[in-house]
């Protein structure tokens, strides 16, 4: 195995032709997520620092998380970063309310988490914030570095963090960060329901040191399920909780404790960075950053000119087009995030998901057959050279301890789709399937656009289920763009029957964040008592110990399967590329500030030349 992928062969391209084959053809398939297949099969030339597959067909094992020290440093520079979308970044430059994964992108520059954790997320001592456990784990003591300053100067304390619960769990919050890592602590559901002024849990010591008292024992807390991001007091505590998420604080002048600071924003478009010299960890090696969003039509062409340094959000579908450039060299990992459908079921009332039994897609036969009628494992080679591949649960194979690797999913069966239709009455009325009721049935179907794969993808998807004799249509007879889109979901648009989309997991294997009776990013707004009961259970004292709670989310896993409320598509490879000129960049799981402050430049590497 490389240490990472530096490519100086061609790779014949295979998209176009893989393209028009999903578009047109009921052997494509859907899907999103790590990829699988591939090998290590040379060709014919000397292949010493290139892992080429004559298949074109990549996994895994032929990338590396981290790119060391392969250049002579020049002295600062500027590194630009690229996030590729199709739209803008939709600018909550906050981390407690922001929900994109682009503005997480910009976030994860300027700031820093208070813990860090290893591969597993269990954590470690090597951050900013130690953690020493009570013998029952209901109590722990929380103590924070000295020497950790805002970018404003100001000293980095225990309260920020603290902080940060209460902004969360009072009742004016606006956002979505609001679960059971939050309310974990004791006194938090009386803060939040406004019965208490402040929350009991908590009691600060000195500047540095909080001693924290929980209201029930759970696993969650020693991996991953404590909040992570400090929220400065000083900056926030004049500006009401409902104002914050769109206030200039979290707009245009946002502030953190990470290796470069904010120097000026063009909303949705671009950030500029300088290096903030009293980082805790020292002073970063560049001079500042400079982050834009390209197009995905674009992104090609910057790479090969040398515009961008580093890559994120690479599209997958472009990488047999652009592994053969020169002046690249590319890292890669198992993503966190994964592409699923999602059915929707019930509404959000009141603080709480409440499914709909009457809802058009409340039939679980239903749900299941659509799933069935998808071939993610074919779209991902065709379509993602084996950077995506099917996925058999809702739990990635990102957390890897609790990924049930052995569940057979949902899958691909054309034949089983139609029977189990047939079984539960969904018979023909002309051309298409009417419900058991004997009444026409159509289904609106909402997606995202993107890049050229996303219509081909959604025309794919469409093509299955009308393969087994649904008629789904797309809702407004057009994909949508990422923000307005999220919006008329989490809004419960009436309009939308069934969506695709994807989730980007964080530390916390704990599902209640995505899919708890009371957690607003459960999009479908199912829950049932028996999902209640395994996510209390994955939170109970009994958990603690491993093997149970594996146990437990086996469990999870094959239930939700069972119940299809969302069905997990694709996991994903992450590759990412940037110039042969970067080096110290690393997106191994637990490296938790991906490197920015080690990351320097070498050399100018020239331009590609034009093959």
């Amino acid at each position: 195995m490389k240490k990472f992928l530096k490519p100086k062969y061609y790779l014949a391209p295979t998209l176009v032709a893989a393209l028009a084959l999903a578009a047109c053809s009921d052997n494509g398939d859907g899907g999103s997520s790590e990829g699988t297949g591939g090998g290590d099969s040379g060709n014919g030339g000397e292949t010493d620092d290139l892992i080429y597959n004559e298949d074109g067909i990549y996994s895994i094992d032929d990338f590396e998380p981290t790119k060391g020290e392969e250049g002579e440093a020049i002295d600062g520079g500027t590194l630009s970063v690229a996030s590729v979308s199709s739209a803008e970044f939709e600018g909550t430059l906050n981390p407690v309310f922001y929900m994109s994964g682009f503005d997480a992108d910009v976030i994860e520059i300027f700031h820093n988490y208070i813990f860090t954790w290893d591969e597993a997320f269990n954590y470690t001592d090597d951050g900013i914030g130690q953690i020493e456990w009570s013998d029952d784990y209901l109590s722990a003591t929380v103590t924070i570095r000295d020497d950790v300053t805002w970018h404003d100067g100001e000293p980095l304390t225990i309260d920020d963090w603290t902080y940060a619960y209460e902004i969360i769990a009072h009742p004016d919050y606006t956002g979505q960060r609001y679960g059971s890592n939050i309310a974990v602590i004791e006194g938090v559901t009386e803060y939040q329901a406004g019965e208490a002024d402040e929350i009991s849990g908590f009691n600060i010591v000195d500047d540095h040191t909080v001693e924290v008292t929980f209201a029930t024992a759970s696993p969650a807390t020693l991996a991953g399920g404590l909040w992570s991001y400090p929220y400065p007091r000083h900056v926030w505590e004049d500006i009401p909780v409902d104002e914050q998420a769109e206030h200039e604080n979290t707009r245009v002048n946002p502030i953190g404790i990470g290796p470069f600071k904010v120097e000026s924003i063009v909303p949705g478009e671009s950030v500029t960075y300088s290096a903030y010299e009293d980082y805790w960890q020292g002073a970063p090696q560049l001079d500042g950053i400079d982050f834009q969003v390209y197009n995905p039509d674009v992104i090609g062409q910057a790479m090969q000119s040398g515009a961008v340094d580093l890559v994120l959000n690479y599209p997958q579908t472009q990488f047999a087009d652009h592994a053969h450039m020169t002046n690249l060299d590319w890292v890669g990992r198992i993503d966190r995030s994964f592409s699923y459908i999602g059915f929707k079921l019930g509404t959000w009332e009141d603080g709480e998901n409440v499914p709909d039994p009457d809802a058009k897609m409340a039939d679980p036969d239903l749900r299941r057959a659509m799933a069935m009628a998808i071939d993610n494992d074919t779209l991902g080679i065709e379509m993602y050279n084996g950077l995506r591949y099917a996925a058999n649960t809702i739990i990635p194979p990102y957390h890897a301890l609790y990924h049930d690797e052995t569940n057979e999913g949902i899958p691909f069966d054309v034949d089983a789709a139609n029977q189990l239709l047939d079984d539960a009455g969904y018979e023909y009325i002309g051309d298409f399937r009417g419900t058991p009721d004997g009444d026409d049935l159509t289904i609106s179907f909402a997606a995202m656009s993107g890049d050229a794969t996303a219509e081909a993808v959604t025309q794919f998807q469409i093509q299955s289920w009308e393969e087994i004799g649904l008629n789904v249509e797309m809702l407004e007879g057009q994909t949508h763009e990422f923000n307005s889109f999220y919006d008329r979901v989490e809004e419960d648009d009436p309009e939308i029957d069934v969506y695709t989309a994807a989730w980007g997991v964080g530390s916390n294997v704990d599902p209640d964040g995505l899919w708890g009776p009371t957690s607003p990013s459960n999009y479908t707004r199912y829950t049932d008592e028996t999902a209640q009961d395994i996510i209390e259970r994955g939170q109970s004292v009994e958990a603690f110990d491993v093997d149970y709670r594996q146990d437990v989310y086996n469990e999870w896993q094959e239930y939700f399967n069972e119940v299809a409320p969302a069905v997990a598509q694709q996991y994903r490879i992450a590759p990412t590329p940037m110039n042969q000129r970067v080096n110290g960049y690393s997106i191994e799981v637990g490296n938790n500030d991906y490197g920015y402050h080690t990351i320097y430049l070498s050399e100018e590497t020239p331009a590609v030349h034009g093959e």
